[in-house]
């Protein structure tokens, strides 16, 4: 998926990302401030939460459980210092939990990662929407 939108549309992007996922590990790509935690914290009202859901920077990992019982991790790897850091929280197990997995600054646990995953890229417009761009990675030598 190729689409450009705004905060408007951002229920319809979000349905669509969960529509069309081969598999519930998202990798949130983009610069600070471009909008990756304002599309996760609605694909997780989509996926069935209520709740309030923040960006977990300190504390890494944030749980949620959906209405249907669904356990849902939000990942922030942008203050990590090293890989060693996710693998101490073992990152590894989420990861194989078969829960949803969706994970901000990626690029900074890039060894750890799943091999299948979505790569989900975003980008800030000048007219002040967004680009996003998805892709299925079937390895991770490609992030």
């Amino acid at each position: 998926m190729n689409k450009n939108y705004t905060i408007d549309q951002l229920q319809e992007v979000a349905s669509q990302i969960i529509d069309s996922a081969s598999s519930k590990i998202l990798l949130f790509y983009g610069e600070m401030g471009v909008g990756k935690t304002t599309l996760i914290k609605e694909i997780v009202k989509q996926l069935g939460l209520d709740d309030v859901v923040s960006s977990p920077t300190f504390s890494l990992v944030n749980e949620y459980v959906s209405n249907e019982g669904e356990r849902i991790y939000h990942f922030d790897f942008y203050r990590i210092n090293d890989e060693e850091e996710a693998l101490d929280m073992g990152v590894e197990e989420y990861f194989d939990s078969n829960n949803w997995c969706l994970i901000e600054w990626p690029e900074n646990i890039k060894n750890l990662l799943p091999l299948k995953a979505d790569k989900i890229s975003l980008s800030a417009n000048e007219d002040g929407g967004r680009s996003i761009k998805v892709n299925q990675l079937s390895n991770n030598s490609t992030t």
